[in-house]
């Protein structure tokens, strides 16, 4: 009875890899290249710090998807890991992985915080809204997750095992691997991004209903309207599907359960599907917009229809009727 109910578990995740993880990776590169077409076409977008966070957040989602989820659909789905006959691939997707994911999380709560301030009453921290910031933050930001990311090239090894033979990518150093399993992956890419923007979030929403009684320009109040709507769904979002992948990771640390072959097989299908739900936060991001800001539909539909295709449509040869004269 146990033996089939693990076989169930495990039958479901690799079902689930396939027929939910493959339309999650096309829809997720699709809307994350849209999201970057509207934000870098429209000067409202780009004269915008929050927006400029939302973009190079875009840019990491289709990155993480293209290298971390189609990899994942491969080994959970289909049994196919590269990373047993490849030791480059073994050691280098980790690094674009890990780097990816630790960037697009930075990037939404700093567009958490960026709202936050730009929303607040108070002229010196809107001061702190300003695109010259964003670029610096993003560029340091960047080479410390770099930086910080190159002990997964390091450490990552292919391993054999004595009894089965199979090849593993694993941590073949356990200094790093503890430093992995409960510092980076449950507070850094865990936790910590889920308290930073449901906490600024909450500010925002706040500061945002306060918005009607203060005299702002319309353009700026609509656009810090926008912002907030989109940023505050996807921090929501956010909080369900980080949660389950965040809670799984540390049952598998408990060496009670895990030492349970049936549990740990559990645990591990399970966890399989709570790594999709990870994904599916950095697969949605267009999608709760269109479906949050009526605006941002219009923006769409402006950018697609009256920039981009009337800049590839040909133009019309008109064709001279008359002959000739001689």
């Amino acid at each position: 009875m146990s033996t089939s109910t693990t076989s169930i578990f495990t039958f479901v995740a690799q079902q689930m890899s396939i027929y939910f993880g493959i339309p999650m990776l096309i829809g997720g590169v699709l809307g994350g290249i849209l999201n970057i077409i509207v934000f870098l076409s429209l000067q409202t977008f780009r004269q915008s710090s929050c927006a400029f966070y939302l973009t190079i957040m875009s840019i990491f989602n289709v990155g993480l998807l293209a290298a971390g989820l189609f990899s994942r659909i491969m080994i959970s789905g289909f049994a196919i890991d590269w990373g047993q006959s490849s030791l480059f691939y073994c050691k280098f997707r980790l690094l674009l992985l890990t780097t990816f994911t630790l960037m697009s999380l930075v990037c939404i709560c700093l567009a958490t915080i960026d709202q936050y301030f730009a929303t607040c009453s108070y002229p010196r921290w809107q001061q702190l809204c300003n695109f010259k910031l964003a670029y610096r933050l993003i560029i340091v930001f960047s080479f410390i997750s770099t930086i910080h990311n190159i002990q997964y090239y390091l450490f990552y090894n292919q391993i054999q095992s004595p009894l089965t033979g199979k090849v593993s990518c694993i941590i073949t150093n356990d200094i790093f691997s503890r430093y992995v399993s409960y510092w980076f992956n449950l507070v850094c890419i865990g936790f910590l991004p889920i308290i930073i923007t449901v906490s600024f979030g909450s500010l925002a929403y706040y500061n945002v209903r306060q918005l009607t009684y203060r005299t702002l320009p319309l353009v700026r109040r609509e656009l810090d309207k926008q912002l907030t709507a989109m940023v505050l769904v996807q921090v929501a979002m956010s909080f369900f599907t980080l949660t389950p992948f965040n809670i799984l990771s540390a049952l598998t640390l408990n060496k009670s359960i895990m030492n349970d072959q049936i549990a740990a097989v559990k645990i591990q299908a399970s966890l399989t599907i709570g790594i999709l739900l990870y994904y599916l936060t950095f697969a949605t991001p267009f999608y709760i917009y269109i479906c949050v800001s009526e605006r941002f539909r219009r923006q769409l539909i402006y950018v697609l229809f009256e920039i981009h295709l009337n800049r590839w449509r040909r133009p019309r040869i008109v064709i001279n009727q008359i002959s000739p004269e001689f």
